[in-house]
């Protein structure tokens, strides 16, 4: 089940997955819960930390520990990245609302986890994980910026990006790059579970502005980040 992913992510520094495809790799088990695990991105805080004055962007985070024999969490702690991965908000410690322990613990969340150590290989383990819950809304006359810092790499070692919901939404293409630019491939995540694991010491990913497709209604766009880097 995950030999043609990891051998994709080797070839190619990444792999984009259907939403099909993630299933079975979470497990129906956990995904029975999937309404109300989805729902919990009603209720993240708004970004306080965008440098360009932005309002279109919520989120929660947590970091973990992944282990051979599981994942476990962290005290909550602020993000940092430097300046070198996040050229408008690095250089600052972020201090955003955490991830909540149902969430944290959620089956869908461990299955994920568990999904992504497959892929990736256990080499170098344990490994300092960080989980980001993002809603980027958009809203008539402001679009969205699911990467305001452009095409980029995290600063880790892998990348799980998996779209959680997509309400009213144009646009949102996801793109990857190799080191001088070139590109990789580009696609957008339209259904819920669709996903793309990334090898960010060997690929550039950004994400286009979302609009409202239609301006006076709701328009977001979901998704689930997970970062693992080698402790």
């Amino acid at each position: 089940m995950y030999g043609d992913l990891k051998r994709r992510v080797t070839l190619d520094g990444f792999a984009q997955v259907s939403g099909q495809e993630m299933r079975r790799l979470v497990g129906a088990q956990a995904l029975a819960d999937w309404p109300a695990y989805a729902a919990s991105w009603d209720d993240l805080a708004p970004d306080a930390f965008m440098a360009d004055g932005g309002r279109y962007r919520r989120r929660r985070y947590g970091v973990f520990e992944t282990g051979a024999e599981g994942t476990w969490r962290l005290a909550h702690q602020p993000h940092y990245q430097s300046l070198d991965y996040n050229r408008l908000n690095g250089g600052v410690e972020r201090w955003f609302e955490p991830i909540t322990e149902e969430v944290g613990e959620h089956p869908i969340t461990r299955g994920v986890v568990a999904a992504c150590r497959e892929v990736f290989g256990e080499g170098g383990l344990p490994w300092r994980t960080e989980m980001h819950q993002f809603r980027i809304e958009a809203r008539a006359g402001e679009a969205g910026q699911p990467t305001p810092e452009g095409v980029h790499r995290d600063g880790v070692d892998w990348v799980l990006v998996m779209l959680v919901a997509r309400r009213n939404v144009a646009a949102g293409v996801t793109s990857i790059f190799d080191p001088d630019g070139r590109s990789l491939g580009a696609f957008t995540l339209t259904e819920p579970l669709d996903a793309v694991f990334l090898d960010d010491n060997r690929v550039f990913h950004g994400v286009t502005a979302i609009e409202a497709a239609d301006p006076s209604q709701a328009a977001y766009r979901d998704v689930l980040v997970v970062t693992f880097r080698k402790s």
